[in-house]
């Protein structure tokens, strides 16, 4: 299997005539809900983990997998490779990429994208910390320190374990389980619900 990188601008220049393109987002449903790019179909990271061996024999000829930056889809694509997908491309860059070069985003419901859903969490387990150590016991900065290393190792392995958690949480949880077939022979658009 070969994985390449799409151009946010080449995304951007065909416009409406997205039709040619099968564009997969791996975000969670909340934030394909807040932000997607028209013609994109919606399959959360954790949803494709669950069975990558059922998405590679059913995904359609040039797939561009999408997230919010491209860290995601590109884990999204070596899990493909690994279970035998001939090809599949990553959006460089990701959602952020494409709206940065003047590409257009249809959003429905306003959610907390999982970045900010993150930097939230690790601030309250921060300053909890810190007034923890500061109110109850001394040990309490341990927390801080914790999380402080866990944003160091997020960072070197870019991979993060506070958004998988965050990730099955119920508002960034699918509606319900994807039947993979149905989900990828329909071609209409897979539009959020509102």
């Amino acid at each position: 299997m070969t994985i390449t990188l799409y151009s946010p601008e080449d995304l951007r220049v065909i416009g409406n005539d997205k039709e040619r393109l099968n564009l997969l987002d791996v975000r969670t449903s909340a934030e394909f809900e807040a932000a997607y790019i028209e013609g994109s179909h919606n399959l959360p990271l954790d949803q494709l983990q669950k069975d990558p061996s059922a998405v590679a024999a059913l995904l359609p000829e040039d797939v561009v997998l999408v997230c919010q930056s491209g860290a995601r889809a590109g884990q999204a694509a070596d899990a493909l490779a690994a279970a035998g997908a001939p090809h599949v491309s990553v959006l460089a860059g990701g959602i952020i990429a494409y709206q940065q070069c003047g590409g257009k985003v249809l959003g429905g419901q306003k959610r907390w994208a999982m970045e900010r859903q993150v930097r939230m969490v690790a601030g309250t387990l921060v300053l909890g910390g810190l007034v923890g150590a500061r109110f109850v016991h001394p040990r309490m900065a341990y927390l801080s320190a914790g999380v402080g290393g866990g944003l160091m190792f997020a960072a070197a392995s870019n991979t993060c374990v506070m958004a998988s958690a965050l990730s099955k949480m119920p508002w960034n949880k699918a509606k319900a389980d994807l039947n993979l077939e149905a989900f990828f022979r329909n071609s209409p658009v897979a539009k959020p619900t509102d």
